[in-house]
This record gives C-alpha cells, structure tokens and sequence, in this order.
C-alpha cells in the first residue's frame, strides 16, 4: 500500500502581541512610530537616498526600547512570543538564548512595497502589525526550494496550502508574525492611500 508523508516542514507563528505580557496599547504604539518616524531626521534622510518607498528606522535607529516605553513592552511580550515558537521548533538551543538582535519601524504609504528578501545573519525574524487600512498590502511568503523546482510545471490555482509555492498573509492590526529567517518574503505593493506600519525584529542565538 502506498504512503505519502510531507517533509521539511516550514513553520509559520501567528498571534496577538498582548498574549504575552502587559496589555499594548495599539493607539499609544501607533502614536509613537510617528513621532519617532518625524523626529529621525537620520532615518529619513537614509530613505530619500536609498529611494526607499516610505520610512524605515532600520538604518538610524537601534534604541527604540530605551526611547519610548512602550517598546520595551513589545520587546517583553516578543521575547515570550519567540521563546514559544523556538519550543515548537524543537531548537537544541545548548544553554543558550534567542535575543533581540534589532526591531525597527515601517511606514510604507500608497505604493509602498519591500521586494523580496531574507535575514542571513538571524535565526528568528519578524513582524508586529500597527495599521493595516483596507487595501493595504500582504505579506508574501516564498517556498524556500522554489529556485530548485527547475523544470516542474506550476502548482494548480485550487492546491492545498502546503504545496502552494507562494502564500500570501493578511495580518491584522495587533498580530504578530514569526518565521525562521532563511524563509524569502516580502510585502507586496501598498493599494491603499492609507500608510501600512508595522514594526519588524530580528533574533539572534546569543
């Protein structure tokens, strides 16, 4: 008789930030990428000469816990998110921990868009999501052998999920989102006039 089992398997860790820790205020948080977002004259500056489609904090900015307050609170409430998805990962982590290596903030207004990428140098990478208006753009994962597939023919519109070789993910406003980060993802174009801000991390074995 035979048998067909699925191997290699891809995790993907999806929940509320204020599962963990104290409860966040999605206003107050909200509030606080934009006042980061005008007063980072560096981070601005980076993303004019990058002709980067919005604002990112991730080349200027790598104290965002020290400056408002309630990004230690996402860090603490991150930290128990990752050491949960580490325990399904069945990571032997040798006495070690995960730890934050960055988090950084995003604005992408209408058109906006981050072209598909890893983050080599992390073990675990991520986003939390602080405005998402009607329209605003997905997140796109990538099957991790599709530079392998070569010669196959293309997977039928109705395939089951697991064998899709793109999936594509419609976070809410609250969500966080966890993936290994070898897996190539990236957000599709902004269709709304509205912004799409989020706040994205990366953790490293320390």
């Amino acid at each position: 008789m035979s048998e067909i089992e699925s191997l290699f398997v891809t995790r993907l860790y999806r929940a509320r930030l204020s599962e963990f820790g104290p409860a966040i205020s999605e206003e107050e948080l909200h509030d606080s990428c934009y006042a980061i977002a005008e007063d980072d004259e560096a981070g601005q500056e980076w993303c004019e000469n990058n002709a980067y489609p919005g604002y990112t904090s991730y080349a200027s900015l790598t104290d965002l816990p020290w400056r408002f307050p309630i990004f230690k609170d996402v860090v603490d409430a991150l930290d128990q998110h990752v050491q949960a998805f580490a325990k399904d990962l069945e990571f032997d982590l040798d006495g070690r921990d995960l730890v934050l290596e960055d988090i950084w903030i995003n604005v992408l207004p209408e058109g906006g868009y981050h072209s598909a990428h890893i983050h080599p140098h992390s073990v675990i990478s991520g986003t939390t999501y602080v405005s998402m208006p009607a329209g605003a753009s997905a997140l796109r994962l990538e099957d991790p052998r599709h530079a392998m597939m070569m010669a196959a023919p293309p997977r039928a519109k109705e395939a089951r999920r697991e064998l899709q070789q793109f999936i594509y993910l419609k976070p809410e406003i609250g969500d966080v989102m966890l993936w290994e980060s070898w897996l190539r993802h990236e957000v599709v174009m902004n269709q709304s006039e509205y912004d799409r801000v989020s706040v994205s991390f990366n953790y490293k074995w320390d």
